[in-house]
């Protein structure tokens, strides 16, 4: 059989024509079934991946891509009822940057390449105009960049400027969104997109801008409520509470496992922003002591007051004895001195006292600014799921559980003044919850399903080479098996001839001739081999070959060997 296959392999096109009509049926079935699975290995593993390129373009945008797309000889297809253009996936990023710079696509509204191709002499206001329109289909294109965000539609009313302060006006805007289906914005998006609108235009505050979605909504309203609760905390809080969980279930794990521990966290935190002033006095110590005390007195001064009856008062007293002198009859120096005394009663006087004293004390004065955004209290809950121990739960022990708390109070900094509390519960897990939270098994990664994507093609061409290769081989053998067969049953009648032969007087005749001596001697029944006429009947064609056997069987074997080694 090796020989046959191996000439097979030398000299196909002999080993064709050797072969009966089923076993040429065979071999060309086979051959066709193989170049078959070839050529749909081939189609399989080159066929192109295509990827998304656009989604959601406007009909004129979508002509003008695919346009474009034509133009460079890049295969595309459309999906999705018209809405999706998807193109190779190696060509994606290219693709992009091409349609890009060639400004596609467009979307709905215009941006400031209108401004691009301005003819001379164009009045101020169509430049205004033109100017405004640029930049409400800029924004629109920018909003439309979200991923929630399908289309966005800005209008913009610019007021004209003035001269006169008291007639200035300000500038408002409204912005119209169209939101992909199941999205909605959170109030921090939101927030983002009012914040930019009012950026890009001077003069334009948060207030004036409102936002609308494609049902109505005024998306802006709460924006506008003072109700004193930022994103911005929302977020700091959510982020301190996460800090802490992970720190509980990094502490935790070691001892009862990544899936055996859950924690949550609330925290209160206080955004309020405090400053206070104090000043503090020392009781009863005294630093230091000083006192100054002024006495002053004078003679008499200038009459003062108001002038009128209250002040034009007559003089004090007079000592007497008081004689006043004459024009005719001076007063002598003797006198003079006598009066000196009564004079200086009658003149006013003038005396001041004062007296101050300086008393310093042990005086603190202190500025204190609360930090924004500390911890006011904590909570915090953690639920352990039983230990299994011989393949069956068992619940952990009060000793274990009370160790645990202890270590969670440590972790988060525990303080009962400010009246942080923390639980520990341990309860079994239910199998849902272990069966949800366990990984995908493997028959269900996607790199499975991808590596068997990639090898049912081959699998399936050597199955078939196999089954080519199975049949091919059964017709050769078939061949052989034939052959042989016709060997032995030749070998079978050469030995019968031998033992019908008898030992004297047919020796004489066993030659080639005996059969021609046998019928020119006239033994009834013997034939002459070269000369047999054959009927049309199989029973009289058997009995002319048994009785030509008979005769000489020896030739008949030796026929039979040519028969087998001619191919017949």
């Amino acid at each position: 059989m090796a020989t046959t296959t191996a000439a097979a392999l030398q000299d196909p096109l002999g080993a064709f024509r050797q072969m009966n009509m089923n076993q040429r049926l065979t071999w060309l079935a086979g051959l066709a079934a193989l170049i078959a699975l070839v050529i749909v290995t081939l189609m399989w593993t080159s066929r192109l991946d295509y990827q998304v390129l656009y989604t959601n373009l406007s009909e004129r945008d979508g002509g003008a891509v695919i346009g474009e797309l034509q133009k460079l000889n890049i295969p595309y297809r459309i999906t999705g009822g018209g809405a999706v253009i998807e193109v190779p996936s190696a060509q994606v990023y290219a693709t992009r940057m091409k349609l890009a710079a060639n400004g596609l696509p467009k979307g709905a509204g215009v941006g400031f390449e209108v401004l691009d191709h301005e003819p001379m002499g164009t009045s101020q206001f169509v430049e205004r105009v033109n100017y405004q329109r640029a930049l409400e289909g800029s924004l629109g294109r920018t909003i439309e960049s979200l991923s929630a965000v399908q289309s966005a539609t800005v209008h913009l009313a610019i007021p004209k400027p003035s001269v006169f302060l008291s007639e200035a006006e300000k500038p408002s805007a409204s912005v119209l969104l169209k939101l992909y289906p199941g999205r909605v914005l959170s109030g921090a998006q939101v927030a983002g997109i009012v914040h930019l609108v009012s950026s890009a235009v001077a003069g334009l505050g948060d207030k004036n801008v409102s936002v609308v979605d494609q049902d109505g909504n005024l998306l802006t309203s709460g924006q506008r409520a003072d109700s004193g609760i930022q994103p911005d905390q929302l977020m700091y809080r959510n982020t301190i509470e996460q800090q802490y969980r992970k720190q509980i279930e990094a502490l935790l794990a070691p001892l009862v496992g990544n899936e055996g521990v859950r924690v949550a966290v609330s925290a209160d935190i206080d955004f309020a922003k405090t400053e206070s002033s104090s000043v503090v006095y020392g009781q009863g110590h005294l630093l230091s002591q000083q006192q100054q005390s002024t006495n002053s007195s004078g003679g008499g001064t200038l009459p003062a007051g108001v002038p009128g009856a209250l002040s034009n008062q007559p003089p004090g007293g007079v000592t007497a004895p008081f004689v006043m002198g004459t024009a005719s009859a001076p007063l002598t120096p003797q006198q003079l001195t006598q009066i000196t005394p009564s004079l200086k009663t009658l003149a006013p006087t003038a005396a001041s006292s004062s007296a101050t004293s300086n008393y310093d004390l042990d005086k603190t004065v202190s500025h204190t600014q609360q930090p924004v955004g500390s911890v006011k209290r904590l909570s915090v809950s953690v639920l352990v799921n039983d230990q299994a121990k011989g393949g069956k739960p068992v619940p952990l022990s009060a000793a274990q559980l009370g160790q645990m708390k202890q270590l969670v109070e440590n972790a988060i900094g525990f303080d009962a003044k400010r009246g942080d509390t923390v639980s520990i519960v341990n309860m079994p897990f239910t199998a849902a919850q272990k069966e949800a939270e366990k990984q995908l098994p493997l028959w269900r990664q996607a790199w499975v399903w991808d590596g068997v994507r990639q090898a049912v093609p081959y699998v399936i061409a050597l199955i078939l080479g196999l089954m080519a290769y199975r049949a091919m081989r059964k017709a050769t053998s078939g061949d052989v098996k034939a052959k042989r067969r016709k060997g032995k049953e030749a070998a079978e009648l050469d030995e019968t001839a031998r033992e019908e032969t008898p030992s004297d007087g047919m020796q004489k005749s066993s030659g080639p001739g005996a059969g021609a001596e046998m019928a020119a001697s006239g033994v009834p029944g013997a034939l002459a081999p070269d000369t047999v006429q054959l009927s049309n009947t199989l029973e009289t064609d058997a009995a002319i070959s048994r009785e030509l056997v008979k005769q000489d069987p020896r030739r008949a074997a030796q026929v039979v060997k040519e028969w087998l080694s001619d191919g017949q």
